[in-house]
């Protein structure tokens, strides 16, 4: 797939905003720590997205009902769907100067993920959090998400790499009381 940017600013992929608030001290303080002991950027990305994926549950996986939204939120709550776990990654990655954008796929809902851009070239990662039957990696040598549309189910991977959460996820994360809610009213397309 050709993946479009949104901006060709580059910049705006390292930016920070109310909900990729990677100057907030929580996130810079997961970063410092995480940066510790990594050899280099790709080091840092994958231990970031690791940390992510397996130390901060899938709310629907682990039954929570709480709603995040916000990187430093989930991080400090320790709980999100996908789009709240992309957006924490986001704000860990940009934490490092590493640009990140926020990417989505269609199947009977949106789902969430994240790009990253090394060597001139971007890579998708899910951070979504490994059940059976999903088993995400880092990997900047073929992509390895938790999951794979299906054309002819009309599923896909939507092209655009996002600078900001698309405004459609973000005001039903931010309208949502809890979990249950969220699921009712979780969007099906941008």
């Amino acid at each position: 797939m050709q993946m479009i940017q949104e901006t060709a600013d580059l910049s705006a992929y390292l930016a920070a905003d109310e909900v990729i608030d990677h100057h907030h001290p929580l996130v810079r303080e997961t970063a410092a720590r995480l940066a510790r002991g990594v050899a280099d950027s790709y080091g840092y990305a994958r231990a970031a997205f690791e940390f992510v994926r397996d130390a901060i549950p899938h709310s629907q996986d682990s039954g929570d009902l709480r709603v995040t939204w916000r990187a430093s939120d989930v991080l400090e709550q320790r709980t999100g769907i996908c789009y709240a776990k992309a957006h924490a990654l986001a704000a860990l990655l940009r934490a490092e100067d590493i640009p990140t954008a926020l990417c989505y796929q269609r199947f009977d809902v949106l789902h969430g993920l994240i790009a990253v851009r090394f060597d001139g070239a971007w890579h998708r990662q899910d951070p979504r959090g490994n059940k059976p039957g999903v088993d995400a990696q880092f990997s900047l040598d073929g992509e390895r998400l938790a999951f794979v549309p299906d054309p002819e189910s009309n599923e896909l991977d939507h092209p655009v790499l996002y600078a900001a959460p698309h405004p459609v996820v973000l005001d039903v994360l931010k309208a949502a009381p809890d979990r249950p809610h969220l699921w009712r009213t979780l969007p099906t397309a941008l």
